[in-house]
């Protein structure tokens, strides 16, 4: 049984920082693509960030480059998005999603249904 958990959420004010960690287990972590999406009361899911099964390719959404770092340490089934000057749009459930390295195409990185497991999600919100 494959078991997606993210942690690391939480309130803070505009500027802060939070380190999200999303844990998997039940499948073999090196061989899927790892994802970090978002989603806002009344908005749909957004692909906030990603890192390849091959660790070499990183993908982020133009409105959080600069300020998240997605990192993944294969030994610890373990994926984090480091999130640094977090601003109120920042506000949302964050999920962590896994990809198969099976049909992955990093062009797709941010579609939803390019991911086979998903996570229950951890909130964030970002005070002004």
């Amino acid at each position: 049984q494959v078991q997606v958990v993210e942690s690391g959420g939480g309130e803070v004010q505009a500027g802060g920082s939070l380190r999200l960690s999303c844990t998997v287990s039940g499948l073999a972590f090196g061989s899927y693509s790892m994802g970090w999406f978002r989603q806002a009361p009344g908005q749909e899911r957004e692909g906030v960030s990603c890192v390849g099964y091959n660790t070499g390719n990183a993908y982020y959404v133009q409105s959080v480059k600069g300020r998240f770092t997605i990192s993944r340490d294969n030994d610890k089934n373990t994926v984090y998005l480091q999130m640094n000057n977090l601003k109120p749009e920042d506000t949302a459930m964050y999920y962590c999603a896994a990809a198969p390295k099976s049909g992955w195409y990093g062009g797709n990185w941010d579609r939803p249904d390019h991911y086979e497991y998903w996570g229950q999600g951890t909130q964030v919100t970002v005070s002004s």
